[in-house]
Parts: C-alpha cells; structure tokens; sequence
C-alpha cells in the first residue's frame, strides 16, 4: 500500500477546513496543513482533526503551495484547496489506486459548488486538475493566482481518476465580486513583473471573448441564471485584470487610499 500525504494550505478557513479533512481522513496517511497566520479557528479546528501545522506568511499561491509540498514526508501527495473535498467515488478511486500506483501523476474532474447549485457546464466544468502526483518530480507553476502543477523534465504522462474535488467556491455574489477583485490585482501585479503588457485592445476585445467562450462555446448557458452571472464575472474578472495592468505600466492608481 501506497502511503499518501495531503498538503492543503490555509488563511483564515474556519468555515471549510473540517470538511476538507474529513473528506480526506480515509485516504491519508498524514495531513500537511501550511497555515498564513489566520486569525480564526482554523488552526485549531485542523489540529484537533489530527493534522501536522507548520505557519509562515502567506507568500503567493504558487509559493505557499511548494513550500507545504515540502513538508510532505511520502512520494505522493494529493493537493487540495482548503473550500475543497473529495467526494465518495473519488475517496474509493484513491484507495484502489493507493494499492499499485503506476503513474506520475493523476487528474481528476473539479466540480464547482456556486451560491447554492454545483455547476457542470461552462469554462468551470469538467475543470480537470492535476492534484495527486509524485512529490520528488513535480511542483507548483503558472502565474499567481492561476497555479498548476508542472513536472521537472521529462513530461510525465498522466491517468485520470473517477469521482470529484468538490469545490465550495462562492456562497454570494458579493464574494465573487470580492475575490475577483483581489484576484486581478494579484493577476495584474504578477503579469507586470513578468513583462506582460496590456492595451486598450486586451481590455475591450479579451473580456468580450472569456464571456462569448463561456456562455455560449463552453455551454455555460446550460446552467441557467448562474451560468449567466458566471459568465459575466469572467468577464470581468478578465477586464479588471488588463485594465489594471494598463494601470501599472501607466502609473495610473488603481486603489483607494482611505
């Protein structure tokens, strides 16, 4: 038997740490939780449900995520989301694997819990993540706050896994608004450092095109009334972004001062 380590990180999640590891208790063979100082009972919540604490300040998504990936003490580890967990089928598709793991790395389909009504169609959904992979090869990229994971050369093929993440994203569209604002600075900041420039093109045409993909190419319409308020927020989301990068090259103030 395969042991496995879940590495999940943390700040501030007192409302979806004891689902995360509860969905997780059959499977693991120890939980890793990297916590960003949170000033609520997340802690102690996570201590009390028998996983490992370690805490530093939070350092970017992707940072955060390698530094908790560090503290694994097994080969393989399964990366979640502190507002994720694991449904049943997933739990015995892991099991099954635990007794003759064959691959590097496995995807698995991530199913979005979205103001009341879990989401299946649109850009959002299957939403395919490789999260459970061998820890000596892999590790986090991409651009903050957009991780993934990457292997080191060579590319390692991949199988994909029955069941879901389950994804217990947004219970109001105020805190859709709310993240996809800190979500496009964070975005904006991180493509600025990179040489990324945006222009009035990229902010007109690109958000018009993440809307026109999700709710008409990717089917978001099939989710009815928030197939359509997704939609609009990638859209917005995708403007924030470009605009406040155009902000950053121009030195144009994209925060309030009070």
């Amino acid at each position: 038997m395969t042991p496995l380590s879940v590495v999940i990180i943390t700040y501030n999640e007192e409302k979806n740490i004891g689902r995360c590891i509860s969905s997780v208790k059959n499977i693991a063979d120890e939980i890793i939780v990297l916590d960003s100082f949170s000033a609520d009972n997340t802690v102690s919540i996570a201590k009390e449900m028998g996983a490992t604490i370690y805490q530093q300040p939070f350092a970017g998504y992707i940072e955060q995520k390698n530094k908790a990936l560090g503290f694994a003490r097994h080969q393989y580890v399964l990366s979640l989301d502190a507002d994720e967990a694991i449904d049943a089928e997933l739990e015995k598709s892991i099991l099954v694997l635990k007794k003759n793991i064959s691959f590097k790395g496995y995807t698995v389909n991530r199913c979005t819990y979205y103001c009341g009504k879990f989401i299946r169609h649109g850009s959002w959904y299957p939403d395919k993540k490789l999260r459970l992979f061998d820890n000596h090869i892999a590790r986090y990229g991409g651009v903050n706050p957009h991780d993934f994971v990457v292997f080191d050369s060579p590319p390692q093929p991949v199988a994909h896994l029955k069941g879901e993440i389950l994804h217990y994203s947004y219970n109001s569209l105020d805190e859709h608004i709310i993240q996809n604002n800190r979500f496009s600075t964070i975005a904006a900041e991180a493509y600025f450092k990179k040489g990324k420039r945006s222009g009035w093109f990229k902010i007109i045409i690109n958000p018009a095109w993440a809307f026109v993909n999700d709710f008409f190419f990717r089917r978001g319409f099939l989710n009815g009334f928030y197939g359509f308020i997704i939609a609009k927020n990638i859209a917005h989301m995708t403007f924030m972004k470009y605009y406040k990068l155009y902000a950053l090259q121009k030195n144009i103030p994209v925060r309030s001062k009070n």
